[in-house]
């Protein structure tokens, strides 16, 4: 794949924040990325916003970028985003929400508390998100790669 220059700069400053020096030389600190679409397709689409949330750069492809800086993007990222894969569930406390969901995750093991029947959206055809009583999203990527108890305790909710 070609790497297409920047026409900007990225470094992490001495507090370890990222630092946007534009093309034209203005310097924007605590700048942070915000992919446009996280699930479907999180290498496409990332948009680099200042501290005050307006954007300095729109990113087509993460993976055109020079690489320092697509790795700078990428640290920052890992830091700000956390959604983990349910791989399976193991129990759920009761049919009738709120209930307590223990699941194996993609970061290991974990319970949620599903407060409500709709707090369970569907994206695709095959793919979940779960949003639990803190508001963490885990995701189920393919319903059809859940094991059959996995399955049988979901459908109780969809």
């Amino acid at each position: 794949m070609k790497k297409l220059i920047a026409d900007f700069k990225l470094i992490r400053n001495p507090a370890g924040r990222l630092q946007f020096t534009a093309s034209d030389g203005m310097v924007h600190d605590g700048v942070f990325p915000v992919r446009a679409f996280p699930i479907a397709a999180p290498e496409d689409g990332l948009s680099l916003l200042g501290d005050d949330g307006h954007e300095l750069a729109w990113i087509t492809c993460l993976a055109d970028l020079p690489d320092t800086i697509r790795s700078l993007i990428e640290e920052e990222l890992v830091q700000r985003e956390f959604m983990p894969v349910i791989q399976r569930i193991h129990n759920v406390s009761s049919f009738a929400t709120p209930s307590t969901w223990q699941v194996a995750t993609d970061r290991g093991d974990a319970e949620l508390i599903l407060k409500a029947e709709d707090h369970i959206r569907r994206l695709t055809h095959t793919s979940l998100l779960i949003v639990d009583s803190h508001g963490v999203n885990f995701l189920i990527r393919d319903l059809d790669q859940l094991d059959s108890h996995s399955r049988k305790l979901l459908d109780r909710f969809l």
